[in-house]
């Protein structure tokens, strides 16, 4: 079926629709921004970019458009462990520079970030000794 059909189909009813005060979510795996649209649906699209977080790094998953009738075979995933800025490169490099869907460019690096910010253990701050003469009593 074509994509356009597909997503005639499930916009409006399917079991990852989360509507709440006006807006449409959509909770699929291969919706990088979790909005009900054709462009971002893990549904619809033939070709679909999924990232999420691993147990030290960040996991990009594509669909292969040739190895659809066998599930099994049909995701690539790649897990990316590098800095921020090498993580970053290589979501772009794998996702845009290659030609698979340069329209989710800017999504999947904001997703990509998004994922290595929730990784990155946050120094607790210090606590300042007090100071002056109120600070003695």
């Amino acid at each position: 079926m074509s994509a356009e059909l597909v997503w005639a189909l499930v916009k409006n009813n399917n079991s990852f629709l989360v509507k709440r005060a006006n807006v449409q979510f959509s909770a699929e795996a291969g919706n990088l921004t979790n909005l009900n649209t054709f462009k971002y649906s893990g549904i619809a699209n033939e070709k679909t970019v999924d990232i999420r977080g691993t147990g030290r790094g960040v996991q990009v998953t594509t669909k292969i458009v040739k190895k659809a009738n066998t599930p099994a075979k049909a995701l690539n995933k790649t897990v990316i462990t590098k800095s921020r800025r090498g993580t970053a490169k290589s979501v772009a490099n794998l996702i845009a520079k290659n030609g698979y869907r340069a329209d989710l460019r800017k999504a999947a690096l904001a997703r990509a970030s998004a994922v290595y910010s929730s990784q990155v253990a946050h120094k607790p701050k210090a606590v300042r000794a007090a100071k002056g003469p109120r600070a003695a009593k």
